[in-house]
């Protein structure tokens, strides 16, 4: 279920602004793409609502997801037929609607059958990752990135998912508990500003959502227009420095603490960026593999640092709350803002040659730098935060 589940979002996603670039032949294109990356923020502001106060309550949780991705297989292949950006965006977007309610779903049926969850569970989450590496690969050998087959695979591993949602083990719905928009929504998780450790972090989270999304977006695009060979394929050497350098991190949270593992994270965003920005396909092709390398600490050191932070601030009452308000905030309100601008600023370099690179990442990096010149300025946690189940001896110096 994990692999097939992450293997379709890394089939089209990591690849459609290269295959939008070079499908639709329309001014502004680049406009277009960062509208159609802000479909994916648009639903998972929306999903929790979805999820929160109707699927789970009413259905049981592997029906509704086979049936949403049985659903969702027809619109990636309606979206090969689309003719213009502006039809492929409402299809992508009522895509994104269905789709990311089944990454909470296929998390509640995984937890379902575990008797310990926080043991078994990332054992199980990792074939996603495997399942986003194997997209990946597949396309990047089969050198289909603008082509139409991206989306046609992700359709047809949605289909068989689909069909293996209904034979999973059933997960029965919750019934008519209270429920509301508020608290799907996780806004009793708001108590969190009152500590102004919290809100600072929380407010760079958001920030730093900026330069996520144009490495999202525009990082295959880029390595195709550099024409670095199966780059879709390169590319998923991010997705193994994420799992590599997760594991380090519950030991480093102890050790370094809460504040120096974000701010490592941070430049990491600056490093990532200087790379692609001097980085080629001659001899400077290393800076190219180093800024996709980087991903694991980029992503890792922030955004994982980050859910860990935010269940220790919030506690067992508000713990669920506080995870789904950093989603929304960070993955919807930063990523919306981020896609939009991101276009917007790729848009304004092109070239005839294709596009000025080189000053487009510089936007991004210089982004980075500012929100970690805010947080080194700001962000003064006074209490050490701590990792349960790890050696005594290894402690959190003050932050």
């Amino acid at each position: 279920m994990m692999f097939l589940q992450y293997f379709i979002w890394g089939a089209w996603y990591v690849t459609m602004g290269t295959y939008m670039a070079g499908h639709f032949k329309e001014p502004g294109i680049d406009n277009s793409i960062g509208q159609a990356y802000s479909a994916l923020a648009i639903a998972t502001m929306i999903s929790p609502f979805f999820v929160g106060m109707i699927a789970d309550r009413f259905f049981a949780a592997q029906r509704i997801m086979g049936l949403l991705h049985l659903l969702g297989a027809v619109l990636l292949f309606l979206a090969t037929k689309m003719d213009n950006s502006s039809a492929f965006y409402w299809i992508v977007l009522v895509y994104s609607l269905l789709y990311m309610p089944t990454i909470a779903l296929s998390n509640s049926i995984a937890f379902h059958q575990m008797t310990d969850p926080g043991k078994q569970f990332p054992w199980i989450r990792v074939f996603g990752t495997l399942g986003w590496i194997a997209a990946g690969l597949i396309i990047g050998f089969l050198e289909i990135e603008p082509t139409i087959y991206t989306f046609m695979i992700a359709a047809g591993v949605s289909v068989a998912l689909g069909i293996l949602s209904f034979t999973l083990p059933n997960t029965a719905p919750k019934g008519k508990l209270p429920g509301s928009a508020s608290s799907a929504l996780g806004t009793e998780a708001f108590v969190l500003f009152k500590s102004k450790p919290y809100l600072i972090f929380f407010i760079a989270a958001i920030l730093v959502c900026i330069p996520l999304s144009f490495y999202y977006g525009w990082a295959n695009p880029f390595l195709n227009e550099l024409k670095m060979d199966k780059a879709a394929g390169k590319m998923t050497m991010g997705q193994v420095s994420e799992a590599l350098f997760i594991l380090a991190i519950p030991f480093l949270f102890n050790r370094i603490g809460v504040k120096k593992m974000l701010l490592m994270g941070m430049t990491a965003w600056i490093l990532r960026y200087v790379c692609f920005a001097y980085g080629n396909t001659g001899d400077n092709m290393w800076m190219l593999y180093a800024g996709i390398i980087l991903h694991g600490i980029c992503y890792d050191f922030f955004f994982v640092t980050g859910y860990m932070y935010t269940e220790k601030k919030a506690g067992e009452k508000i713990k669920n709350a506080a995870q789904g308000l950093f989603t929304f905030a960070t993955y919807g309100v930063g990523m919306f803002i981020g896609t939009l601008i991101s276009g917007k600023v790729v848009n304004k370099y092109v070239i005839p040659q294709g596009h000025d690179w080189k000053n487009i990442w510089f936007v991004p990096a210089y982004i980075a730098l500012g929100v970690l010149v805010y947080f080194i300025l700001f962000f003064k946690e006074k209490k050490d935060i701590r990792v349960a189940g790890l050696p005594e001896n290894v402690s959190a110096p003050e932050v």
